[in-house]
């Protein structure tokens, strides 16, 4: 499985150039079931990253464009009256990967809508429950520089995304190479279907397999009981946080090509899957304290556990 991480996350590197970490994180993610959510200014590349995405693994994708007059229907689907009965119409949901353009611009109901499907995988209308496609990964943005006519995700929507990313700008280097690439053709053109969706939905399922310790679940433990009596965080990881980061562990491991979980698995993933699960006290916001900055100082003051050499 390595060989096919590696070739896929090859793929997508002809399109987004110098974001390593990201597409890396964005394909455990995949493996791991999750959702993303990437909060940057317009025009770094999230909706290429998606379309990349998509092709190298064989999947359909859908955008939405969140406005404040998108509606839930637009989301989850509507039922029609056609030959004396309901007909369901699929919503945006009805893809395997979604692209939910500015999810901070539309209202809490739509919000919720789109949050309810990808925590229960499927939605209802009309009485009726549809389950949405597999694998269903939604891939949303937010624009963290305009305020006027958002609104901000809660803490616990907030707590659905396995992950909270940043692009951010290129450097000098990267800029110049985009520049170059794209004089041309459309880099999109160039990447290449290495993993069919069926190939795909077995990859997830074996990577849930990957093997965890009791040492290593314990570290999970402690790092995340150690959130909740910081004296800079006001509401801690939750239960569902500290599954994420096990998920995500186990996805780890796998692309690595291993079929265990070591702590250095875990402590990668550990700033993307927790920072943007803590609600910092007032105390951390006045000395310009990150979740990030205590997520490091709790990696270093809860020990490594250490591991029995497992025979080959």
């Amino acid at each position: 499985m390595y060989e096919v991480s590696e070739k896929m996350i090859g793929e997508v590197k002809k399109v987004i150039v110098g974001k390593d970490d990201v597409i890396k994180k964005i394909w455990i993610t995949v493996l791991a079931q999750g959702h993303v959510l990437l909060e940057d200014v317009p025009g770094v590349g999230k909706t290429t990253m998606a379309l990349s995405f998509a092709k190298a693994l064989g999947l359909e994708v859908r955008r939405v464009q969140f406005t404040p007059d998108t509606m839930p229907s637009d989301i989850t689907g509507f039922s029609v009256f056609h030959d004396g009965a309901l007909q369901y119409q699929a919503g945006a949901v009805m893809t395997n990967l979604l692209l939910a353009d500015e999810i901070n611009r539309t209202s809490p109901k739509t919000q919720s809508a789109l949050l309810e499907a990808m925590e229960e995988g499927r939605v209802t209308v009309d009485g009726r429950t549809h389950t949405l496609p597999t694998p269903f990964v939604v891939l949303a943005t937010q624009n963290p520089i305009g305020s006027a006519g958002t609104q901000n995700l809660p803490n616990s929507q907030l707590d659905r995304f396995l992950m909270k990313l940043s692009m951010g700008y290129p450097d000098r280097r990267e800029q110049v190479d985009i520049l170059k690439n794209r004089h041309g053709a459309d880099p999109l053109d160039t990447v290449q279907t290495v993993m069919i969706r069926e190939a795909l939905n077995e990859a997830i399922a074996a990577a849930e397999t990957t093997y965890v310790s009791d040492a290593v679940y314990d570290d999970i433990a402690a790092i995340t009981e150690a959130t909740r009596v910081h004296p800079m965080v006001q509401l801690g990881v939750s239960p569902r946080g500290a599954l994420a980061l096990c998920r995500a562990a186990k996805a780890n491991a796998f692309t690595k090509g291993r079929d265990y979980v070591l702590p250095e698995d875990v402590r990668e993933l550990v700033k993307s899957v927790f920072a943007h699960r803590l609600l910092l006290s007032s105390k951390a916001r006045l000395n310009d304290c990150t979740a990030e900055d205590i997520l490091e100082e709790i990696l270093r003051k809860v020990p490594v556990p250490q591991l029995p050499e497992r025979r080959k």
